[in-house]
């Protein structure tokens, strides 16, 4: 039976959380080579509640430290598909400092290994996964507690896309086609190298239209286990959404990566749903037939990104992250190609002024 701690917590005290995280999982990382990797979607502030916060990044350097870790590496590969950008956005967010000293960029040094998924049909036949992570004795995990558009959740699953140095990533977007081998694609990419720990930091969390939503909700939590797809089970609970319904982790239970039964996972604390959270649009999707789904993804596949022209200040982020360059400026504002544009919204990802919209 698959076990997950929910732990009350806020940023102050967070170390007490990872302290019962590491009680009720006792991995051994002394004299060993330990990977702390947070979520660290883009540059941002940590009240956007966009990546892993710093103060659980830094209690979670110090425990380590504390047991006699041999050698330590904080990093992650941002969004981003200029390695450049991974520097930045640890130090925006605070977790440059958090990290102690231990942080690198991992983007930089990356291990190609066989990636051939049947469903792709021969459109990749391998991948590169950042070195440290494959390396690794001992790899922790730190998700944020964060809603997705594409996967609906964004948790320990999903946290392993960062795995994957930032210009393949877009890739993998573009040649996944829809939502659904995108999921199917996530899971075998967690697969490459699941964690040995996952901490989640549930304090902040993120509802709506994630991973980078405006929508923010106080939930106070910090959750823990030693199995990814049990510990996505309980915040799809707490989100209000039938593990069954996740198809994240339907995929990782097909493949054998876990239970999201959760009559067959023992909780630890409070993981009571969340009053009135509010799921992306993929939800509507969870208990229908396939013909409906097809039109769904069909619907969702027809919607474009625009810029507020309000919001937008002409950075250009959005133009230089597309994966299929569908985005151009004209004038002040970003336009899209609707002939080009693959639907994968990672312009509204990476957008710093969270200016993209979709229509």
């Amino acid at each position: 039976m698959h076990r997950v701690l929910v732990h009350d917590a806020d940023y102050s005290n967070c170390r007490q959380a990872v302290d019962a995280a590491f009680e009720m999982f006792p991995v051994s990382v002394a004299g060993k080579k330990v990977m702390i990797k947070p979520n660290a979607l883009r540059a941002s502030n940590a009240q956007q509640g966009i990546v892993t916060h710093h103060a659980l990044v830094a209690a979670v350097v110090e425990k380590v430290v504390s047991l006699g870790a041999g050698s330590i590496i904080v990093g992650d590969n941002p969004g981003m598909m200029n390695y450049g950008d991974n520097e930045k956005t640890f130090k925006q967010t605070g977790m440059m400092e958090a990290a102690g000293g231990y942080y690198r960029n991992i983007g930089t040094d990356a291990v190609k290994v066989d990636f051939k998924p049947n469903y792709l049909q021969g459109r990749i036949d391998s991948i590169s996964v950042s070195r440290a992570i494959l390396e690794a004795d001992v790899y922790i995990s730190l998700p944020k507690f964060k809603t997705h558009g594409l996967s609906l959740l964004s948790g320990a699953i999903k946290n392993n896309y960062g795995i994957i140095p930032g210009a393949l990533k877009a890739r993998l977007h573009a040649v996944s086609g829809n939502p659904e081998t995108f999921n199917r694609m996530l899971v075998d990419v967690y697969a490459l190298r699941v964690p040995d720990l996952i901490i989640v930091d549930g304090v902040l969390g993120m509802e709506g239209n994630g991973p980078a939503s405006v929508e923010l909700r106080e939930i106070g939590k910090i959750l823990a286990s030693d199995n990814g797809v049990a510990v996505d089970a309980v915040i799809a609970k707490m989100m209000g959404v039938s593990p069954e319904q996740v198809p994240l982790l339907v995929f990782a239970r097909e493949k054998g990566l876990g239970n999201y039964d959760l009559k067959e996972i023992q909780v630890t604390g409070d993981a009571s749903g969340i009053p009135g959270f509010k799921l992306p649009p993929m939800i509507a999707m969870a208990d229908a037939t396939p013909e409906d789904r097809l039109s769904f993804f069909t619907s969702r596949s027809s919607l474009r990104p625009k810029a507020d022209e309000d919001l937008c200040t002409g950075c250009e982020t959005c133009v230089e992250q597309c994966p299929v360059s569908a985005l151009s400026m004209e004038g002040p504002l970003p336009v899209v190609d609707p002939a080009k544009c693959i639907a994968c919204f990672c312009c509204q990802e990476m957008c710093p002024e969270q200016a993209i919209h979709l229509a």
